[in-house]
C-alpha cells in the first residue's frame, strides 16, 4: 500500500496537481480495489470529510485518463476502479455475489494480445472476464438440496 508520499509523487508524474481530494480518492482505490463508486465516496470521506459526489466522479475520470487507476464495468455490474494498472491482468467474478479477483494473464509470451483476426488494429491491451463462483458461494451452492441447486445453476429463484 503506498503511503502520502508515494500517492503524491504519482500524482506529480501524471501531470497533476496534488489535491486533499485526489489523494483522498487515490488512496481509497488503492485500499479497496474492486469497489464502485459509492464505496470509494464513502472512503474517500471517512479520510477527508465533506466532499461531493461530483468532486468524486470528476476525481476518478481525471486518474483514470491519466492511468492512475483503472476503471472495470463486468458485465451487469456498475464500474468499479483498482489501481493495478499497466500489466494486462485480467478477473475473475462471482455470478452469484459479485466478487472480483484480479487473475494474471495467461502465462507465456502474451497469448491473449493475440486475436484470430485484428482487422487492422495495433492491439495494445486484452480484457478477459472470467466468470464462476467464489468459494464461499460455490460451496454454499453445493449444500443447497438438488432441485434448488438446478434453479440457482441457472440463475432461477
Amino acid at each position: 500500500m503506498p503511503d502520502v508520499a508515494q500517492l503524491e509523487r504519482a500524482l506529480r508524474a501524471a501531470g497533476l496537481r496534488v489535491t486533499r481530494p485526489r489523494l483522498a480518492v487515490l488512496n481509497a482505490v488503492h485500499e479497496h480495489p474492486h469497489v464502485d463508486t459509492e464505496a470509494l465516496i464513502g472512503a474517500a470521506r471517512a479520510s477527508l470529510g465533506a466532499l461531493s459526489h461530483q468532486a468524486v466522479y470528476d476525481v476518478l475520470r481525471i486518474l483514470t485518463d491519466k492511468g492512475l487507476i483503472r476503471r472495470i464495468q463486468p458485465q451487469g455490474s456498475v464500474a468499479r476502479y483498482e489501481a493495478r494498472v499497466g500489466d494486462n491482468h485480467h478477473h475473475l467474478v462471482c455470478r452469484s455475489c459479485g466478487a472480483i479477483s484480479d487473475v494474471d494473464c495467461a502465462v507465456g509470451e502474451a497469448p491473449c494480445l493475440i486475436p484470430s483476426a485484428d482487422a487492422g488494429f495495433l492491439v495494445d491491451e486484452a480484457e478477459v472476464i472470467y466468470w464462476g463462483r467464489c468459494r464461499s458461494c460455490a460451496t454454499d451452492l453445493a449444500s443447497l438440496p438438488t432441485t434448488d441447486r438446478s434453479a440457482a445453476q441457472r440463475g432461477t429463484p
